[in-house]
């Protein structure tokens, strides 16, 4: 399935609209992973293991909106957002959602 930020595909015609569609995820980031995102703070660079969750949550939220757009008939998403927030009383989930259209192209 194509998925695109864009609200068109190049050399391609929509030919049905079916509406939004979108895929959510929440993850927990776990202690020791937050203790060595502490430690990183402290001495400077990039965080791995947060990245790589990151990572993680953005595949699952495009992988449930796909998966919902296929449901519908659909083989290609357009004009696809991913929001990222943090929930939770401290904070230390991460909300992923991935939204766009889906539609037929052919």
């Amino acid at each position: 399935m194509l998925v695109t930020t864009t609200p068109t595909i190049e050399g391609a015609r929509i030919t049905r609209y079916f509406g939004i569609v979108s895929g959510e995820t929440i993850i927990g980031a776990n202690v020791f992973r937050d203790f060595f995102a502490s430690i990183r703070d402290v001495v400077g660079g990039r965080s791995g293991s947060y990245e790589e969750v990151l990572r993680e949550a953005k595949d699952t939220a495009l992988r449930e909106m796909q998966e919902q757009a296929c449901l519908l008939g659909a083989n290609a998403v357009i004009g696809v957002d991913l929001d990222y927030e943090t929930v939770g009383g401290s904070g230390s989930m991460l909300m992923v959602t991935a939204c766009g259209t889906a539609v037929t192209i052919e």
